[in-house]
């Protein structure tokens, strides 16, 4: 009993923690409740990873753990649920990176406890089979149109005709969802709701189920349910505009743009918070733009839908075989995961076929039991729908190939007429003259910072022979000092103009003058016999290396000018290619 008691009590923290983190987030302030469910929704899938389950990793975890056995109206307890839940999330982790590795028991933990929270709030510790999987469907990640598609197969009939008692259901299921994030006043189920999806009560297939839940706008209980997925599709979008009222210079997710003020746009969060300044106002009707595009992006898509490459008007669907599809979630469910994959699918699919034909054409069989059965449960022919299909979509993709061609030359055309020729390139003198100036001055430029490289080299041979002398008169100064008995380290001095202080020498060593290097620079100019002009030898190393920092220093200064000459050449030839034989003619 305690144990069970503190079990149910982390339960209640962990539930109490998902509610708090999503208040914390300050929600409430979205003026409009669209978009102020799909915001809390779009929270929870993201804090429980929800939005890393794929929904057809979601059916085949339904799959795997037998929930496609089960009737619709069974129930199942919050044990085998956290089973169920486990199995998702390892899973997931499995297809993960190992960098990017989500924590498996907290995700079961938050999940668990916001289902049970949202669909057994009588606390009987039990939770339907569709309940479940309506939620799961929901909840997890992927394409709207492949959700819908599964809700379809579970709400319909054999014939492939929807239910209305099961389409009924399901509305109160996942309508469960708007209300667990405190948004029942606005979405929650009504006796009404199914009329408003479906007024006329009629025989509603798969497309026109999907017409109508993927519609704009889709029917008002679950007008939430897109604009979810179009959150998630623009949580990463750049928009380089500034806000009209928050004057930030960037955007991110949704940008708004009115279509009465001009220029006026605002972010999604001065929208959705009703911030207005000017002469906008929330009564101005507002376009909600996804993406951004430059004007050169936006040209280019005006010229290809001028000239067919883009159709106008696409459907929001594809359109699928009104045969009945089978329950997504049985074995050997054939799933097809784009569209753009029917033809070529098809396409083997009925070169599969006739080689399967020939090879049973060409054989002679007889055993019975060699025979290729007649009735297979995959029909490798496609239906005449399908076929008349592949063919408008064969013929599209001719003519789109024969467009794109036809691009390609006119640009290949273009680019060989607005190259310059050596011709046009005569009729223009000044340009050339230009060119050759630059071109000698860059050559007398190279000449200098040669023969600067080379006094640098000069300068160094005579350094190293002047620390050579100066080494050797150090040596006899020390000789000579020891024959005397004076010290050393001393030195003569001869006045008192010079610049740096100097050791004085010692009067008892006598007034004999010692060996110094001025004896040996005959020949050697420069800062070298400023050094030793007053007498007196400086630090010769030292101005010897500001030497040869300033040389080193006019060299930079040089490469500089000289890349820029280089640049201003490039530009120049640039412009003549350019610019120039289009001038000359």
């Amino acid at each position: 009993m305690i144990e069970e008691g503190s079990k149910r009590g982390k339960a209640m923290v962990e539930k109490r923690q998902l509610f708090m983190e999503m208040r914390a987030q300050n929600f409430d302030v979205i003026r409009l409740s669209t978009y102020r469910t799909a915001c809390k929704l779009r929270f929870v899938q993201k804090r429980c990873n929800l939005h890393l389950v794929d929904v057809w990793n979601m059916i085949e975890a339904f799959r795997d753990n037998g929930l496609n056995t089960l009737d619709h109206t069974a129930e199942i307890n919050v044990s085998r649920l956290e089973t169920i839940l486990s199995s998702i999330y390892y899973q997931l982790n499995k297809r993960l990176p190992t960098t990017h590795q989500i924590n498996v028991e907290q995700s079961i933990g938050l999940l668990l406890n916001f289902m049970v929270a949202t669909y057994d709030s009588e606390g009987h510790g039990k939770l339907t089979v569709f309940s479940m999987k309506s939620m799961l469907a929901t909840m997890c990640g992927g394409k709207i149109v492949d959700k819908l598609r599964y809700v379809f197969s579970q709400i319909s009939d054999s014939s492939g005709v929807m239910v209305f008692a099961k389409f009924d259901q399901f509305l109160r299921e996942v309508l469960k969802l708007p209300t667990a994030v405190f948004e029942g006043p606005s979405f929650g189920y009504t006796e009404h709701s199914v009329r408003t999806c479906f007024p006329q009560q009629k025989k509603i297939l798969l497309n026109t189920f999907l017409d109508v839940l993927m519609a704009d706008p889709p029917p008002q209980c679950l007008v939430w349910l897109p604009l979810m997925h179009r959150l998630a599709n623009v949580e990463n979008v750049f928009h380089p505009v500034e806000c009209s009222y928050c004057r930030s210079e960037s955007m991110m997710g949704f940008r708004y743009r009115c279509q009465q003020c001009h220029g006026y746009q605002l972010c999604q969060s001065c929208f959705w918070r009703g911030h207005a300044n000017g002469p906008h106002s929330n009564q101005h009707q507002m376009k909600e733009h996804s993406s951004w595009k430059s004007p050169a992006k936006k040209l280019s898509h005006a010229i290809s839908k001028s000239l067919g490459c883009v159709p106008i008007g696409e459907p929001p669907h594809p359109v699928f075989p009104e045969q009945a599809e089978r329950p997504q979630d049985q074995p050997h469910t054939i799933v097809l995961e784009s569209p753009s994959r029917l033809d070529e699918e098809h396409r083997l699919i009925a070169r599969y076929a006739a080689r399967l034909a020939a090879e049973a054409g060409n054989s002679t069989v007889s055993d019975p039991t060699q025979c290729p059965p007649t009735d297979l449960s995959f029909n490798f022919d496609a239906n005449k729908q399908q076929r008349q299909l592949i063919a408008e979509l064969e013929n599209k993709n001719r003519s789109l190939r024969e467009i794109l061609q036809e691009i390609q030359r006119l640009r290949l055309e273009h680019e060989q007429a607005s190259q310059p020729t050596p011709e046009k390139a005569q009729h223009n003198p000044t340009l050339l003259a230009e060119l050759r100036l630059l071109r000698h001055r860059k050559d007398e430029l190279e000449r200098r910072m040669s023969a600067l490289q080379e006094s640098r080299r000069e300068l160094m041979v005579q350094l190293e022979g002047l620390m050579r002398l100066l080494k050797v008169g150090e040596d006899e100064e020390q000789k000579q000092a020891a024959q005397t008995g004076g010290s050393p380290h001393s030195s003569p001095s001869h006045g008192a103009g010079c610049s740096m202080p100097m050791p004085i020498r010692s009067t008892s060593a006598g007034s004999t003058p010692t060996h110094t290097p001025q004896d040996c620079l005959a020949g050697v100019g420069g800062d070298v016999l400023e050094a030793f002009a007053q007498g007196v030898p400086r630090n010769l190393r030292n101005d010897l290396l500001v030497a040869a920092d300033s040389i080193t220093n006019t060299m930079s200064s040089l490469v500089k000018e000289l890349h820029s000459v280089d640049d201003a050449a490039e530009e120049e030839e640039s412009h003549m290619r350019n610019g120039g034989g289009r001038d000359a003619e």
